[in-house]
């Protein structure tokens, strides 16, 4: 019983934040300054009955809230709008997906690989020049803006030495996403890498580790049974939260790489000011996240037995 209440709690309080952060989209979206309706035109300007009538059509003529109730109704019916061109954002979306999924968890497995093992290298050679440079290196890397970073890692892999593709889909997975992964993957991976190595050097000096140590346990089976469990629960929970980060992260790399998934759809909708795309796809990366944020509380509760009691 009082798991389900638990349940329900995470999940009412997902459905509070969803219709605030959702509203606060919309709302700032189509406060933009600019009239979309009147660019349909280009060079030649719509009359003000067709005005009328195009504003009439997408609701644009209705208050605010009026507006954001039935976009939240269609929500409901699985209806994410459609745009100014007459084209369903959701089937828009639909064709898009694939990429940006391939890509966030290409990004992500990297993250699990490389994060986890340099944080546990890390730990296990503490004070030593390998620890300090991974340590350093750590943070030069968060520090850097990532379009700097995509930009640089492509003109030297992809346009000098020629290893990956420059741009596109065209050579499929893994060569056409594993350097634009890699790119969105060394923010995480750093974070990764400094929390595994944190969380390991606690438990390495708890008493129970060296209990299993006196007793003459083999190293390899302290740092894999005893440490490596209880050491990697905060950094499973941060994974599984950045997962919702990366799907939402991929908008900046996508135009750099040029790949057709979700985010440079997006990047292309605030060009044009498609505002029903832009909060469309805005509105489906934040689904994402917050599922993504209940799982994870779910999954840290199944983790450790201590959440449960709370």
């Amino acid at each position: 019983m009082h798991t389900v209440l638990a349940v329900g709690r995470r999940f009412g309080g997902l459905v509070i934040v969803f219709l605030g952060v959702t509203f606060l989209i919309y709302a700032m979206t189509f406060a933009l300054p600019g009239d979309p309706i009147r660019a349909l035109g280009g060079d030649r300007p719509l009359t003000d009955a067709v005005v009328r009538a195009l504003r009439a059509e997408y609701h644009l003529d209705q208050p605010l809230w009026e507006q954001y109730l039935q976009y939240i109704g269609g929500l409901f019916r699985g209806d994410f709008g459609t745009d100014f061109t007459g084209e369903s954002v959701g089937a828009q979306m639909a064709s898009r997906w694939p990429v940006t999924i391939t890509l966030a968890l290409t990004a992500w497995v990297l993250e699990i690989v490389l994060g986890i093992g340099l944080g546990v290298v890390s730990a296990l050679r503490r004070g030593t020049v390998l620890d300090r440079t991974v340590l350093v290196s750590t943070i030069v890397v968060g520090a850097v803006p990532v379009f700097v970073l995509g930009v640089a890692l492509q003109i030297v892999f992809s346009v000098r030495l020629r290893w990956f593709p420059v741009a596109g889909t065209t050579s499929g997975w893994p060569m056409a996403y594993i350097l634009p992964a890699l790119v969105i993957a060394l923010f995480g991976l750093a974070a990764v890498s400094r929390l595994t190595r944190t969380s390991m050097l606690e438990t390495l000096d708890t008493d129970y580790v060296r209990t299993a140590r006196a007793k003459g346990l083999a190293p390899g089976r302290v740092v894999g049974v005893h440490v490596m469990r209880n050491s990697l629960i905060p950094t499973a929970t941060y994974l599984a939260t950045d997962l919702g980060y990366l799907m939402g992260g991929t908008v900046i790399v996508e135009g750099i790489f040029n790949l057709p998934g979700v985010g440079n759809l997006l990047f292309q909708a605030i060009r044009s000011h498609e505002g029903a795309t832009v909060v469309g796809i805005s509105t489906a990366l934040i689904l994402v996240f917050l599922v993504t944020s209940v799982l994870v509380d779910l999954l840290h509760a199944a983790l450790d037995p201590r959440v449960r009691r709370r």
